[in-house]
């Protein structure tokens, strides 16, 4: 018995010796410098390890075998560091760091790096190592007598695999009060960097990983109205919601969590820039969902819109925010009339008048012209002269059809004869509808001529009754 032992001991050590030789020649005999040796060096160090291997053969047969290759532990230098397994099919980066196929081809649709050491790469190249793949063979008979592993994850798979494993620590690092301030704004970074990348992780955020956004929400809605007192903080969680807002499936559970409304609309008022622009986005991203506009129309996020339109100097905020209202009050009557009564004609005249984001927010006055008072906050602030500025200006087809719409509106609503008068001395002078009558768009063409019909009307002294 005593024998027995010793020998399996013997057995066991030496064993333990090859694997130790195979390890030197892996590590220290196949690279330099991070790249695979060439020619005669090669080729020796091949024949150094098919020689080891054979004698590990050699060895596994004095042994019995009691488990199959889930209980050997696999050298790492055959584990690719991203699908955490034993490598199928090998392939070499410029980096000289070796990877499975499938994994470091889906992480090089998304990152210019090498996933291990972090360098830039300076180009994307990939080549077969035919080294590791041969060795990995030799090493599966001499250990298993059994055949590699086949490819079984699909694309989606591998890269939700590979790009998610680290988002619930990311979320743990942000939601949990014994982090530190630095470490929160670290990993919120970090979370809308990925949010951002990768698509997978939008859908395993929200989907997979229980209470998520209340928790990503947590470090701001304790916060309560000094929700930007952690501007970093507040910049990188917004901007994650607004990415996984992005994601079809995620609109309606993002609405309907009742700490992202209220936050969307405070952050539209206090924060960064980047800040207010992405929470306007969100928003707008939001709204596409016809429920959805009717949660955000009854929230302070109106509001909050029309006011960011009035007073942000910053022309992609206003982009945002007109572009969400639009969103909010097309199809959609009471969000419409709220927020003409909330302020909207005003704040988007006082933009069209100071030339900022005129295109975007004529399309929102196209929206609301219609309604008297409207107008009739138009007339007051003298909007259409520069509204026939731009008419005669403009080379764009739409801006064109959104001011003569607006006009036209005027024209049919107005209960001031100041605005025909204005109207007859604009076609008196550049023959502006005229021109418009004879070469514009269909749209374009019936507005000028029902126009000049007015104003030939004014002219004469019969002005037509205009409902």
């Amino acid at each position: 018995m005593a024998d027995s032992t010793a020998d399996a001991t013997e057995t066991n050590a030496d064993t333990l010796s090859l694997r130790r030789e195979l390890k030197k020649v892996l590590t220290e005999n196949l690279y330099d410098d991070g790249g695979v040796k060439d020619g005669v060096e090669t080729v020796k160090s091949i024949d150094e390890a098919i020689r080891i291997l054979n004698c590990l053969k050699r060895e596994s047969k004095k042994r019995k075998r009691e488990s199959d290759i889930s209980s050997v532990e696999v050298p790492k230098e055959f584990k690719c560091t991203l699908s955490k397994t034993i490598m199928i099919d090998p392939l070499i980066i410029s980096s000289g760091q070796t990877y499975e196929k499938r994994y470091i081809t889906e992480w090089l649709n998304h990152n210019r790096t090498c996933p291990k050491t972090k360098e830039l790469l300076s180009q994307v190249r990939m080549t077969p190592n035919h080294l590791i793949n041969d060795l990995i063979t030799q090493w599966c008979l001499v250990n298993n007598k059994v055949d590699r592993p086949k490819p079984q994850p699909s694309d989606f798979e591998i890269a939700t695999e590979m790009f998610t494993g680290d988002i619930e620590s990311l979320l743990h690092r942000i939601s949990s009060p014994s982090s530190s301030v630095a470490d929160q704004i670290e990993a919120a970074k970090e979370l809308s960097l990925q949010t951002s990348r990768f698509v997978n992780v939008r859908d395993f955020f929200v989907a997979k990983i229980p209470d998520s956004i209340t928790r990503l929400l947590t470090p701001l809605s304790v916060l309560g109205d000094e929700v930007d007192s952690n501007p970093e903080l507040q910049e990188s969680i917004i901007t994650s919601l607004f990415n996984m807002s992005t994601f079809e499936k995620n609109k309606t559970l993002l609405s309907e969590n009742p700490q992202v409304i209220p936050l969307l609309a405070k952050s539209l008022k206090q924060g960064t820039v980047v800040t207010r622009r992405n929470a306007a986005a969100t928003l707008m991203s939001l709204s596409d969902i016809d429920s959805n506009k009717i949660i955000i129309g009854n929230s302070e996020a109106l509001k909050a819109l029309i006011d960011l339109i009035c007073d942000s100097d910053d022309l992609s905020a206003t982009n945002e925010a007109a572009n969400a209202i639009l969103n909010l009050c097309f199809d959609e009557s009471e969000n419409c009339k709220k927020a003409i009564s909330l302020g909207l004609a005003s704040a988007v005249t006082k933009n069209i008048k100071a030339g900022r984001n005129v295109d975007e927010l004529l399309a929102v006055l196209v929206l609301i012209s219609p309604h008297e008072r409207v107008v009739e906050e138009m007339d007051n602030v003298g909007v259409i002269y520069d509204l026939l500025s731009i008419l005669r200006k403009t080379s764009s087809l739409v801006t064109c059809e959104n001011v003569v719409v607006i006009v036209f509106n005027m024209y049919v609503k107005s209960r001031e004869r100041s605005t025909m008068k204005t109207l007859a001395e604009e076609e008196n002078q550049h023959k502006t509808f005229t021109k418009l009558a004879s070469q514009g768009s269909v749209l374009v063409v019936g507005r000028a001529q029902g126009i000049l019909q007015g104003i030939r009307a004014f002219a004469a002294g019969k002005e037509t009754q205009r409902a």
